[in-house]
């Protein structure tokens, strides 16, 4: 039998606290305590849509694997409408990752399901990192006492990325894919292209498997044959 991989590698090596870009001042240590100690702050994270909520709730279950500890992550959207079910199976984790509150808002079931097991957690010790779009009381939750809880935890915004910052994303997933980007073919990406940054990351996987199979770099003249 060979040698364990460590559980840390299940969750994807872009989406580690070390690749990510401009997160707002005093997040990461905040992430990094959640993911490595038990009875640290909560933590409700929100930003729009392709800000990097998944990237870090991703990032978080990882580092606490590294820890030698237990963590789970959860979609939301996958456990609308059967959340009690859901959540009942992570008892006995350390950490929990649950992403994209707005999935259950409004569903006075999943709702309570969430309460309880929000209490259960604060009482067994289990850390939790909660994801939305928006702050407790502007996502549509129904149940008072649900958002009354979730306004305890230390709240963190992330702010959608300027082109610089998406220009650092590119260059930093091209360097670690050992792809070289010049400046020139991120200019030409940034302006002749969909500017969203999830967007992006797909089409430089895309431009990765093109260049492989061409034997080519990425310069402009061959952007402009491959899109």
């Amino acid at each position: 039998m060979g040698p364990q991989l460590p559980l840390a590698l299940r969750y994807p090596p872009d989406q580690r606290f070390d690749s990510f870009i401009a997160p707002p001042e005093g997040a990461l240590p905040a992430l990094s305590s959640l993911a490595a100690m038990a009875g640290a702050d909560w933590i409700y994270l929100s930003g729009v849509s392709r800000t990097g909520k998944t990237h870090l709730a991703l990032a978080v279950c990882a580092a606490t694997e590294q820890q030698g500890r237990r963590a789970a992550y959860l979609p939301l959207a996958a456990a609308a409408g059967r959340m009690r079910d859901a959540l009942d199976a992570l008892e006995g984790h350390d950490v929990v990752a649950l992403d994209g509150l707005d999935a259950i808002a409004g569903a006075r079931e999943d709702e309570v399901a969430l309460f309880d097991f929000h209490n259960r957690a604060r009482a067994s010790g289990l850390n939790v990192l909660y994801t939305a779009r928006g702050i407790p009381d502007d996502i549509g939750l129904v149940l008072p006492d649900l958002r009354s809880r979730l306004q305890q935890c230390l709240r963190l915004v992330l702010d959608p990325l300027d082109d610089e910052g998406r220009r650092e994303v590119l260059r930093d997933r091209a360097q670690r894919r050992g792809l070289v980007l010049e400046d020139a073919a991120l200019d030409w990406l940034l302006t002749r292209t969909d500017r969203d940054l999830g967007a992006l990351v797909v089409l430089l996987d895309r431009l990765d498997r093109a260049s492989l199979a061409a034997q080519r770099r990425i310069t402009v003249p061959f952007l402009r044959q491959v899109l």
